[in-house]
């Protein structure tokens, strides 16, 4: 009789180090949603804060587990302080100038300038919860957001696969550069998750 069990392959495993909730919870939501890849297994890693972030992708990459490792972070405002650091120790790390240009995902100058995409075009402009706080509650009815985990949560369950799209061509619009504000390289990333695994090779040789 013939082996009926479906034939297990290997996926590539990839680690994304998320600097706080906020990143972690994005990200994690899109995984539920299934829009990348089948053929990758994302792990996910929350450093619980910018300063974490250098120690643990170096102990993500040390540990041998993953193909690739990322990061996902804010650059802040001016003069991204914390941000340049960041990419100083992963570039110190791995020896390379260029280093961190290939694996940081950033967003300038926080994360919900990508999570907004999904319902409008308008840039975020501060990093201030306060500020952002309008925009916010006008796309997705949270009121007062201030980033508490039960706000977060909310915020993710307005997330669809539907506007996943819109976000998609929104942020694919935007300058992938990361001192201008309104930057983000998240799709360039979103076009690796979704395609062929040859870029993970081209980072690896450039590291």
């Amino acid at each position: 009789m013939a082996n009926k069990l479906p034939k297990i392959l290997d996926k590539h495993k990839i680690c994304i180090i998320c600097e706080g909730n906020e990143e972690y919870e994005y990200l994690n939501r899109l995984k539920e949603l299934k829009v990348w890849d089948e053929q990758y297994d994302i792990s996910l890693v929350n450093a619980e804060g910018n300063g974490n972030i250098p120690a643990r992708y170096q102990d993500c990459y040390q540990n041998g587990t993953y193909e690739e490792v990322l990061v996902f972070c804010d650059t802040e405002k001016k003069p991204h302080e914390q941000y340049v650091d960041i990419k100083r120790k992963i570039n110190e790390f791995h020896g390379v100038d260029s280093a961190a240009d290939e694996v940081v995902i950033f967003a300038n100058p926080c994360t919900m300038q990508i999570i907004i995409k999904h319902w409008t075009d308008e840039n975020i402009k501060s990093p201030g919860k306060k500020v952002n706080a309008p925009l916010i509650e006008k796309y997705t009815g949270v009121e007062n957001y201030k980033g508490r985990d039960d706000q977060i949560k909310k915020v993710m369950k307005e997330i669809t696969a539907e506007n996943y799209r819109d976000m998609r061509y929104r942020v694919n619009q935007m300058e992938d550069n990361d001192v201008i504000i309104g930057s983000s390289n998240f799709g360039r990333f979103m076009n690796y998750f979704e395609g062929y695994t040859a870029w993970m090779e081209k980072i690896n040789q450039r590291l």
